[in-house]
């Protein structure tokens, strides 16, 4: 397992968190300057429309948010070419079940898992946060780690799927023209309720990919449902506008002050 210095963060990479469709999937780990126990840890998952991209495009902020005393973990999963929904959300769930079940080792305190994702990651990360343990687990490794996560971290979420095409990103995800039942069990807003732990959701005005009345959903179901939740407009800036190095920056500092008190320092 290699190790790579990015400063004073330690990398370790192409680490073997589970399996999923007969293969090993793998995850890259960034870790604090400073040894520590019972640390917060935040899970990343990256965008792509659910068919291209790769964990490296969080590269950057794990290397920040580690910098902030953060382990962080993140862990690709099957593209929509290679398996069609739920194969993701099993993959993502496997990553925190490891993670959780290395805890230990990695100075993790196991009731203080986060998770962050950008566009379709976020898509993910706000799932994997609505989902219940024993819902849409797959059979990546360790079965009997808990999937709850103690916060959630949105950056320009699909919050409600809609086929336009069989060949559009969420056609290809789900596998075709399925029907409203099935796009409402892939939407992360068909499953808030009161218990849906602190989110964050970031976007900018200007998305014409995920427009930001995406979050705005998002941010009202859960304001209904009496859950803890925020919303962070950029003005005038387009999807995936992190990616520029002074935004992305502004987006990591978000994330790491929302973690810190909501999860790290609660108070």
């Amino acid at each position: 397992m290699p190790t790579r210095q990015e400063g004073r963060v330690s990398v370790e990479e192409h680490v073997v968190f589970g399996t999923g469709g007969g293969r090993d999937l793998h995850c890259d780990v960034f870790l604090p300057p400073e040894p520590g126990s019972d640390r917060t840890a935040i899970l990343l998952v990256h965008g792509g429309g659910w068919l291209q991209g790769d964990r490296s495009q969080l590269r950057g902020y794990g290397i920040l948010l580690a910098r902030y005393g953060f382990v962080c973990v993140a862990s690709e999963y099957r593209l929509s070419g290679e398996a069609v929904w739920p194969a993701q959300i099993n993959d993502v769930k496997a990553a925190l079940r490891w993670l959780r079940a290395n805890a230990d080792h990695y100075g993790v305190d196991p009731t203080k898992i986060t998770v962050s994702g950008n566009s379709a990651g976020a898509h993910l990360a706000l799932m994997l946060a609505g989902l219940a343990d024993g819902e849409l687990e797959g059979d990546g490794g360790h079965a009997d780690a808990s999937t709850d996560v103690a916060a959630v971290v949105a950056i320009y979420p699909p919050t409600q799927l809609r086929v336009g095409s069989h060949d559009d990103a969420i056609g290809l995800l789900l596998g075709g023209a399925v029907g409203r039942e099935a796009e409402d069990a892939a939407s992360p807003l068909s499953y808030v309720h009161a218990g849906y732990p602190p989110t964050m959701l970031v976007h900018g005005n200007a998305d014409t990919v995920v427009p930001v009345e995406a979050s705005f959903a998002m941010y009202r179901a859960l304001v209904g449902a009496g859950a803890a939740v925020e919303l962070h407009v950029f003005d005038g800036v387009p999807h995936a506008f992190d990616a520029a190095p002074d935004l992305g920056r502004q987006v990591a500092d978000l994330i790491a002050l929302f973690i810190d008190r909501k999860v790290r320092n609660p108070g």
